[in-house]
């Protein structure tokens, strides 16, 4: 049976961290950025966690 391909355009929005966790970009950074206050441009540029669900299909993926 042959490997799995990696699914390259989701490897490359997402990340595994060294406790297994996967985190991603959050949506909303990308332009009208004029309008969006400093607090809320700041905590778009933290990572998020993908819930668990989604993470047990992401890892399908990337592996």
């Amino acid at each position: 049976m042959a490997k799995q391909k990696t699914k390259r355009g989701w490897a490359k929005r997402v990340k595994k961290r060294k406790s297994g966790e996967i985190s991603r970009r959050k949506a909303g950074k990308g332009h009208l950025l004029t309008s969006k206050s400093k607090k809320r441009k700041r905590r778009l540029r933290q990572p998020a966690k993908l819930s668990k669900g989604d993470q047990k299909r992401t890892k399908n993926y990337i592996t």
